[in-house]
């Protein structure tokens, strides 16, 4: 048994919460709202973010961001990419070294494009023991104990082996990756290509158009992975594929959904001030944009993706400009 802090009670913190509950450990759930805080404690659920799943009774919910990390073998960062670094140094002066840091963020941080493992590095003052964690997983899935395979990336072969073991269950299934470049690009990255994959759907467009679209995301996803020293075979696997399927697909996904809606001619103010939770994608299309540029990767989806979120590029715009795209080998 461990003593596991989740900062981040949104959807995907509680159901981690309540995945490593199953695993036999005390979880301290940090929310950043002492109201929400209090009608989790109160009412034994996450009726905002996660309603419908009754909190084990290992799980503390908490305000106070250094009492939820004290003495904690793992903390799991499990908040918007653009306030992570926020976040760490927040919690800075109560992480020891000792501690395993997890992060389950999908997105680059716009302003620098840097990867999560990156800002942690650049905030605390140590070398952290750090731990990517990533793969096809929704949170009201994994909330329902549903059977779940994800990866768990660290420079060090231990420090992933010990995520793997205090999370996993018989349906939550954990494997180790010594890419955390690679694992991280495909978990932020897919998050773009969904959007363009919903845009696809909202337009009234069938599978082939969706699947030759994810096939061709794949391989943006891997160059862009490789030139930031990132494995290629990696994005086959359940951070690259895996995760990009899920999200392109499946109903649950937020990032999608703008897509869908955008597909239909809504505008993206107005699809995402209907939404209580952030769609990584939004923001993660900016920084990927500003990320290919700066390592010379060509990547005509997510570039078309950034045009239509914030120039004014209509989906149908895009869909011609990538069919008209002068003929090249696969």
């Amino acid at each position: 048994m461990s003593r596991i802090a989740i900062i981040g009670a949104g959807s995907w913190g509680t159901a981690l919460a309540i995945a490593a509950a199953r695993s036999g450990h005390d979880v301290r759930l940090w929310a950043r709202s002492a109201e929400i805080a209090a009608a989790m404690a109160r009412e034994r659920a996450n009726n905002v973010y996660l309603p419908g799943f009754d909190l084990p009774a290992s799980i503390e919910p908490v305000d106070d961001a250094a009492f939820a990390v004290d003495a904690a073998e793992f903390v799991v960062m499990v908040v918007p990419s653009h306030v992570s670094r926020s976040t760490y140094e927040r919690l800075r002066p109560h992480l020891l070294p000792e501690m395993i840091l997890v992060s389950a963020t999908k997105g680059i941080e716009t302003a620098t494009v840097m990867r999560m493992e990156q800002v942690v590095r650049d905030v605390l003052e140590y070398e952290p023991r750090y731990a990517a964690l990533s793969g096809p997983s929704f949170a009201r899935e994994v909330a329902n104990d549903e059977p779940c395979a994800i990866v768990a990336a660290s420079r060090e072969p231990e420090w992933a082996g010990a995520v793997q073991r205090a999370f996993s269950t018989r349906r939550f299934r954990v494997y180790t990756n010594t890419d955390v470049a690679g694992v991280e690009i495909g978990g932020a990255i897919k998050n773009v290509l969904a959007i363009a994959t919903g845009a696809v759907n909202g337009l009234g467009l069938g599978y082939n158009s969706a699947a030759a679209l994810v096939t061709r995301g794949l391989a943006e996803m891997t160059r862009l992975a490789a030139a930031c020293g990132g494995r290629a075979e990696t994005l086959a696997g359940l951070a690259g594929l895996g995760d990009l399927v899920l999200t392109c697909f499946g109903n649950l996904s937020r990032n999608r959904r703008v897509g869908y809606e955008l597909g239909r001619g809504r505008n993206l103010e107005e699809i995402t001030g209907e939404m209580r939770e952030v769609a990584e994608g939004v923001m993660t299309a900016r920084a990927a944009r500003e990320l290919a540029l700066s390592v010379g990767v060509d990547m005509p989806i997510a570039r078309g993706v950034y045009e239509m979120l914030y120039e004014g590029k209509t989906p149908r715009q895009l869909e011609l400009e990538l069919m008209e795209r002068p003929l090249k080998g696969e």
